[in-house]
Parts: structure tokens; C-alpha cells; sequence
């Protein structure tokens, strides 16, 4: 049930209390300098009333509402217009609403809002005595400190689902990191976090792009309110309306109730949306649209919501590569990359990899009841030599498997668990048996084990099945060169499985559709 749907069945026992043509229950919005009351429910006006906005220098009676204290009621001949005329659901004619009576209503001793009653029959009111416009206002009182209570919980519970990935010790993770590198972009962080600007978070795979938006957000004005989440690259073009903007009950097949969206959940706080190059090109329009106006519409409601959120965006694309390959909206790009920060790739963290590795190796010991992991100065180095194209999830992931490995040849006895090089497995890689190499190679007689059945294929002579040689790299840019090389790999991953895709996204180690849509990026045929 939504906070509309709660306030609703509150207005509807106020009318029960109360005999009267409509009920509206009006907050006073905190972030206007001017006095502005919008309907956060209503009972007997039309739908239209809840997109409305009634600033109260422009509206005498609700002005008089919020400053009478306990609430009054205005006399039927009071020649000050009324702000309801011609908002009551059930009116046929444009007759004037005759009998008006309100009072303002109070959370943690400030006035939150006005609670307003109004009817056709001027005489409407003449029974209702101060006792009962007193009970109404304490049963929404009672309302409005229960569903700021719910708001808060709601909040705490989304921040802690955002802490799930914690360290044993209770605290979240950090950007680790001693190097020049990583010095410049905690600076780069603390510098905008304080500000509402837009931030544009580039980088590779697996960098902590999402720690880099966690970090601003626990530096800024708004860490007491939500850091909101979404993968653009997961949202199907036909739900992103409903995912973003949330939707009325019966806007569309299947909506069965109303949905709150991302931008209304991150109201007052901030919303991270992650893999944001991936997005679909109608979804970019829409998205713009909220950006540059900051009012959000459900599907299938008339009411307008104007929210209070910072955007943060992500992406391991280059963005500029696609606004003029067409592939993005200039405008859109504008937009999000008011101030850029760029996370550097493990490879450019010199001795970071270390540090981080610690990290790792410190939760996989409280993991798994390990004494103490301890790498060996063989492996240290083996680590530092490492190129990491996966950047610190690839590291994390490798150190799961070596701590698992060393536990199980050296058991839980002794005061240390050594991590050598063989427990790393650096030229291994997950894919399935039947997509390795032969067991020799014709030239050099090597094992060829698992993740080396392309260096195999590089030796041998290129073909349209086969991945890219190195020698075909001459002139080319990295990026031209790595996309070719993704094309080409991808061909021969889906000619070795017989045209499955998704056998040639588990060998990838993506998501079938993460890879489906990369293949389609890069022209893959029949992709």
C-alpha cells in the first residue's frame, strides 16, 4: 500500500467524523522559501487536485488555515475565493463550494500541513463542533507520525541493503589504495561530493565504480536519505517506465497495483544508475525529459510529482565514442557528465593490488573459519606482474578460489595459511572443458589448460572462426583493437558451440543478455 492509499482510508474516517462534499490533506512543502501546500491525498476532489500546487499568498484561506493555530471555519457569505471551485469529483454544475472549514496539522511540533473540509450546502457545518474538528485533526496527526515512522524504516532498510556486501567487522567497504591514483580520485570525490552536481563515473569493469558513488553519497548533504540503485543494462525497454517512474494500478496489463519508480524512492537523496551507456534510446528521451524538468508522472496517473534527486551515472562505455557513433544522446550525455571522474584500472594501482588483496583475504578467513591467510612472496610478486582485465572484482574472485584452495591442502591446523602461486592460478580461466585447447601444442609441446585454448588459436593461421593474432593488431587504436578482437573471439565462442549462445555466454562468463547485447554492439552476424 502506498503512502496516497494510507492517507486515503484516513480521509475516508474523516468524512465519516465529519459529514462533507470532499477532504484534502495538504503538506506543506519544506524546500519552497514561499509558504506552497500540495495534496498528498484527497477524498471527493477529481485527480486533477493532486497535480496542483497552492502557494498560500495566492490562496487567502488556506493562508488564514495554516496561521488560525487550532483550525476555523469561514462564514458561507466570505467573498475569498475558495481553492477547491470546481475541483469536487461529483459536481455537475460550476456552483462555488459554500462551506469551508480546515486546520493545520502538526508532526514533531512544526505545522506539517493543513487538513481542509468543504461542501456544497452552505449550512453543511453548523453541527460540527470544535470536539469534532479536534478528533479529525488528532487521528491525522496520529496518521502522518505513523507513515514518516514507515518512511524512515523504509529509508534505514534500503541503506542497509545497500550495506550487505560488509566486511565481519560491521563497516562497509572503502576505496583502498595508497597509490597516486587513487590519492587523486578520493580527492576528486570529497571535492564534489558536497556539492548536488551530476557526476558521470567512467571506468573499466570492475574498478568499484559502485564505491565511487557510495563514497559521494556518504560525503554529501543527503547521506541521511536513500542511495537508490538501478542497472540500466537489466531494464527491458518495455518495463522502463514502470522501473523509473513506478505506475498506476490498471496503467497497463499485469499492474495490479501501484508501484513507486527509482526516482520517487530516491526522493530527497540519490540515485545511482549503473551501466547508464546501455540504455535503450527511447528510455534515454525519457530519462532526459526528468532530468531537465525534475517532474516525474507515473503511467497511467494525471499527477505530476516533482522530486529532489542527485543523479549519479556509470559506465564502462566511452560515451562521447557513442554519442557520435549515434548510439547516445548528445543532449542526455551533457547532462550526466557535469563533472566526470574516472577510476583508474588495477593495473595503473602499482603495489594497490596488494592492500586489496589483504582485504580479501582478511573476509575469506572469517569466511571460512581460516586461523590467518597470508600470501607468500611468491605470490605477491605474482600478483604485482599481473595485468588484472578484470579489474578489482577479477582480484577478489581470485582471492576467494586461492583461499579455498590453500585451505584445503593445508588445513585448519597451523597458526598461518600460506598463499602460494600455484593456489592463485593466474592462467586459469572458468570456462567449460570442451572449449580448451588440445593437451599439447604443436609448436612448443606445452599442457594447454583451461582459459589458454585462444593463445592456441592466435598461433595458428587467422581465419573468420578464429580469434584475433597479434600481428593484426598493427595499426590499430586499443579500443579498435580490443573491439575486433571481442568480435572476432565472440564468432568463434558461437561457431564452437554450434550457434548456442548462451553455451558461448557461459564460456564468456556473462549474462546471456549482457552478451547478446555486446555482440550486437560490436556486429556480430545474427547476433
Amino acid at each position: 500500500m502506498t503512502p496516497e492509499s494510507r492517507y486515503r482510508q484516513l480521509l475516508a474516517a474523516v468524512r465519516r467524523l465529519v459529514p462533507c462534499d470532499a477532504v484534502a490533506l495538504l503538506r506543506l512543502l519544506p524546500e519552497e522559501r514561499a509558504e506552497v501546500l500540495q495534496p498528498v491525498a484527497v477524498d471527493g476532489l477529481s485527480e486533477e487536485a493532486l497535480g496542483r500546487r497552492f502557494p498560500a499568498a495566492a490562496h487567502p484561506r488556506l493562508a488564514r488555515l495554516l496561521a488560525s493555530g487550532v483550525g476555523l471555519r469561514f462564514s458561507a457569505d466570505m467573498g475569498l475565493p475558495d481553492p477547491y471551485d470546481g475541483l469536487l469529483a461529483n459536481q455537475q454544475t460550476l456552483e462555488a463550494v459554500h462551506d469551508c472549514m480546515g486546520a493545520p496539522l502538526r508532526h514533531e511540533g512544526r505545522v506539517w500541513g493543513l487538513l481542509t473540509l468543504d461542501a456544497l450546502d452552505p449550512r453543511a457545518f453548523d453541527a460540527v463542533g470544535p470536539a469534532q474538528l479536534a478528533a479529525a485533526v488528532q487521528m491525522l496527526e496520529a496518521g502522518i507520525a505513523a507513515e514518516e515512522t514507515i518512511v524512515q524504516l523504509a529509508q534505514r532498510a534500503r541503506q542497509e541493503a545497500l550495506a550487505r556486501d560488509r566486511r565481519p567487522g560491521g563497516t562497509p567497504r572503502e576505496l583502498l589504495g595508497r597509490s597516486a591514483a587513487m590519492n587523486r580520485l578520493r580527492q576528486e570525490i570529497d571535492t564534489v561530493a558536497a556539492s548536488d552536481l551530476t557526476v558521470l563515473i567512467l571506468g573499466e569493469t570492475g574498478v568499484g565504480k559502485e564505491l565511487v558513488a557510495e563514497r559521494i553519497h556518504a560525503r554529501s548533504s543527503r547521506r541521511e536519505r536513500p542511495l537508490v540503485q538501478i542497472n540500466c543494462a537489466a531494464l527491458p525497454e518495455t518495463l522502463a517506465d514502470s522501473e523509473l517512474f513506478g505506475h498506476k494500478r490498471g496503467a497497463f496489463t499485469g499492474a495490479v497495483a501501484d508501484r513507486i519508480g527509482k526516482f520517487e524512492l530516491a526522493d530527497g537523496g540519490t540515485l545511482l544508475l549503473d551501466e547508464v551507456g546501455e540504455l535503450p534510446p527511447a528510455v534515454q528521451a525519457k530519462l532526459l525529459r526528468v532530468l531537465q524538468s525534475g517532474d516525474v508522472q507515473r503511467p497511467g496517473s494525471d499527477r505530476v510529482q516533482r522530486v529532489d534527486v542527485r543523479v549519479l551515472a556509470a559506465t564502462n562505455r566511452d560515451l562521447r565514442q557513442e554519442v557520435a557513433r549515434g548510439r547516445f544522446r548528445a543532449d542526455l550525455y551533457h547532462r550526466l557528465s557535469v563533472y566526470p571522474l574516472q577510476v583508474p584500472p588495477l593495473r595503473e594501482r602499482g603495489r594497490d593490488v596488494l592492500v586489496l588483496a589483504g582485504g580479501f583475504l582478511e573476509e575469506n578467513q572469517h569466511r571460512l573459519g581460516a586461523r590467518n591467510l597470508r600470501l607468500s612472496p611468491a605470490a605477491s610478486r605474482a600478483l604485482l606482474g599481473h595485468d588484472w582485465p578484470g579489474n578489482v572484482r577479477e582480484l577478489e574472485h581470485l582471492i576467494s578460489r586461492a583461499a579455498l584452495r590453500a585451505l584445503a591442502s593445508a588445513g585448519k591446523g597451523g597458526r598461518w595459511v600460506a598463499i602460494e602461486p600455484e593456489h592463485l592460478g593466474l592462467g586459469e580461466s572458468p570456462v567449460p572443458a570442451e572449449s580448451t585447447a588440445p593437451a599439447e601444442s604443436a609448436e612448443s609441446g606445452a599442457t594447454a589448460g583451461p582459459g589458454r585454448a585462444w593463445v592456441a588459436e592466435a598461433q595458428a593461421s587467422p581465419g573468420p572462426d578464429r580469434p584475433l593474432a597479434p600481428a593484426r593488431f598493427d595499426g590499430l587504436g586499443l579500443r579498435e583493437a580490443t573491439e575486433r578482437f571481442q568480435r572476432e573471439w565472440i564468432v568463434a565462442a558461437i561457431r564452437r558451440h554450434g550457434g548456442s549462445m548462451a553455451a558461448a555466454a557461459r564460456e564468456a562468463g556473462m549474462d546471456r543478455s549482457n552478451f547478446l547485447r555486446l555482440a550486437r554492439r560490436l556486429g556480430v552476424p545474427d547476433a
